[in-house]
């Protein structure tokens, strides 16, 4: 099987992010600041063209392709799979103000945040595995390939600890954030993944 290159990209900058407030299936706007990212992100797809744009189908990540896909002409597929994980109670509140109300099951998400999602969560194993689904189903549909793969923060750092073999627990401590609108790179070949790239901003 041919490799096929995933260029995975967080959404632009949402008007929570000031507040470091988590947005889930919660479907929040770009800042100016997020639009000038998803225009940074269009810029240099353009002068490093990729085959095919997919996104989450939530608004942010949609909006943050937008600006490639009309500098390369391409129509965006969009894969439910690729939705950002639903974060139950903590949905539009932040860490602390969680920990204010149950500092007991906040200490427990930061030691083990798999084991112990927040009441109401997304199982973060089963988030794990479809967006690993739906990368594995892009790959298969693109090979030799490069595709933009629009999504989400927390759900791309679950998907490439389960590429990469890194224990799920730790996704919080080795991969501490995607930055908006920067590119990884992920190489997948059959059932083999390898990471070429991390947080590589838009701007070259």
């Amino acid at each position: 099987m041919t490799a096929t290159a995933l260029l995975l990209a967080r959404h632009g900058q949402t008007v929570w992010h000031a507040g470091n407030r988590y947005a889930g299936v919660s479907d929040v706007a770009l800042t100016d600041t997020g639009r000038a990212q998803a225009e940074a992100l269009g810029r240099w797809t353009a002068g490093h063209p990729v085959d095919a744009v997919w996104t989450s189908p939530l608004s942010r990540a949609v909006a943050t392709a937008a600006p490639a896909c009309r500098a390369l002409g391409l129509t965006p597929h969009r894969e439910p799979d690729l939705r950002e994980c639903d974060f139950g109670v903590v949905e539009g509140r932040t860490l602390a103000e969680f920990a204010e109300r149950d500092p007991a099951a906040a200490e427990a998400f930061r030691a083990d945040p798999v084991a112990h999602p927040f009441p109401g969560a997304e199982d973060p194993r089963a988030a794990a595995a479809r967006g690993t689904a739906a990368l594995r189903r892009i790959a298969a549909a693109h090979p030799g390939e490069r595709v933009l793969v629009v999504a989400h923060n927390t759900l791309l750092r679950l998907v490439l600890c389960t590429l990469l073999h890194i224990p799920l627990p730790e996704y919080r401590r080795v991969l501490p954030r995607l930055h908006n609108a920067a590119l990884t790179e992920l190489r997948i070949d059959g059932g083999q993944a390898a990471l070429l790239s991390l947080n590589t901003p838009c701007t070259y």
